[in-house]
């Protein structure tokens, strides 16, 4: 048995967060699937009750749970990510984009993932007053982490299309960026039969839009890649449909990159498409890492479903284009698992 740790997050958070849980439900029964869900108060609504977004029960069962499966978070998301992706050390976030069949993608030809490192950068949230009108962030980047996170791209552009691109702005950052892309390039030295090329960061946020299809894997900086995975997820559709992970050598953290969205909380209208494709991702990295192929296979269940709805487009959200409830969507999703 699997303990799976559950964030159900601010906002939509928990309708999300239940639709997805419906379907982990039912695929479970299907494939034999042993997770023990326990919920832990996190977040928004945890600081109301114990005046700290991130408890120290609560940090307690996410460090002993084999992974995490995370709600979008309110205003606390900053001090909850960041606390457990370096706590846990998930130093790889991994967000794949690709325009999926029946949704309306800017460019339909996005089909690339981005490998963000997870535990540096500007997100070590040292920042400081230097005096009464100056505000100082401390950005740091080290060879260690860039070099794992490396490794994490070629290995991963290995299976796919064989092409990295990084992305930085050592132009500017000639330090920190500097470092960065040295790193990779002395990692790619064990991986010559991956194309390599190197993009700044304004001239790729371009390209994301202009012409995403020349980029395979990207590999990228913690604030870089934050900022381009919301933009290529909003290239391929809809932020609605774009989970994520955060790996690391023991541990992994799922969860849909889209925010809280308290303006559409409590409508029934959340998209759960993101939610429902991170316990996809969840079920086969327990596979692969366990080396259970059932659990693989119903990963795959559970991401053929939700494609199916998708292309059928006759139960879609109105980010989507239609008009279907949450509970609708999941609902045609579930009817779909077989």
């Amino acid at each position: 048995m699997f303990r799976v740790a559950v964030i159900e997050g601010d906002g939509i958070g928990p309708e999300v967060t239940s639709a997805a849980l419906k379907v982990l439900e039912k695929i479970s029964k299907l494939y034999s699937i042993d997770i023990e869900i326990v919920k832990v108060p996190v977040g928004d609504a945890a600081t109301k009750v114990y005046g700290t977004p991130l408890p120290d029960e609560s940090w307690r069962i996410i460090k002993a749970s084999d992974a995490i499966l995370k709600g979008p978070v309110g205003e606390t998301a900053g001090e909850v990510v960041v606390r457990i992706r370096r706590g846990l050390d998930l130093y790889a976030n991994i967000r794949p984009s690709k325009a999926l069949p029946g949704v309306k993608a800017l460019r339909n030809d996005i089909d690339l993932v981005i490998v963000r490192e997870n535990t540096e950068d500007v997100y070590v949230r040292a920042e400081y007053m230097l005096t009464e009108d100056v505000a100082v962030a401390l950005r740091v980047i080290s060879r260690k982490a860039s070099e794992r996170i490396a490794r994490v791209a070629f290995e991963l552009a290995s299976k796919r299309r064989k092409k990295v691109t990084i992305v930085h702005k050592a132009n500017v950052l000639s330090v920190s960026d500097g470092l960065f892309r040295e790193c990779v390039y002395k990692v790619w030295q064990n991986y010559r039969d991956i194309e390599l090329n190197e993009m700044y960061i304004d001239a790729a946020v371009m390209d994301l839009v202009r012409k995403p299809s020349r980029f395979d894997v990207i590999v990228t900086t913690n604030l870089f890649g934050d900022i381009l995975s919301d933009l290529a997820a909003y290239v391929a559709g809809s932020i609605g449909i774009a989970p994520s992970a955060n790996i690391g050598e023991e541990k992994a953290m799922f969860e849909p990159i889209h925010g809280a969205a308290f303006d559409i909380a409590g409508k029934g209208i959340a998209n759960p498409t993101a939610m429902i494709l991170c316990i996809s991702w969840m079920l086969k990295w327990l596979g692969e890492k366990h080396k259970l192929t059932y659990y693989i296979r119903a990963g795959e269940a559970i991401e053929n479903a939700v494609v199916e709805v998708l292309k059928e487009g006759k139960k879609l959200t109105p980010d989507l284009g239609g008009d279907s409830s949450t509970n609708e969507f999941t609902e045609a999703v579930l009817s779909k698992i077989r």
